[in-house]
């Protein structure tokens, strides 16, 4: 509103304003506080899920190691079959 608008209205009228004026800017502050928790709360999800990258690629590498002791383990009994096998005949 203009300035001359403002100054034509009666003093109710200018408490209704400010009193609108004061529950938009109370819906607002609420606002604000909802979207900081979300993203407070997405923080945390990013950075849990950097957390949880770096222990998959921890249990990665201990399943790879499992996988190369399994591969060795039956090379061995492999061999071990064959040369059994080889005296036996």
């Amino acid at each position: 509103m203009a300035d001359k608008e403002l100054k034509k209205l009666k003093r109710l009228e200018l408490l209704e304003i400010l009193l609108a004026q004061s529950k938009e800017i109370d819906r607002l502050t609420e606002r604000v506080a909802e979207l900081e928790k979300a993203l407070a709360d997405r923080q945390i999800v990013y950075s849990s899920a950097g957390t949880l990258a770096e222990a998959a690629l921890g249990v990665t590498a201990i399943f790879e190691e499992a996988q190369k002791a399994a591969n060795l383990y039956l090379e061995n009994i492999e061999r071990k079959s064959v040369e059994i096998h080889e005296e036996s005949q």
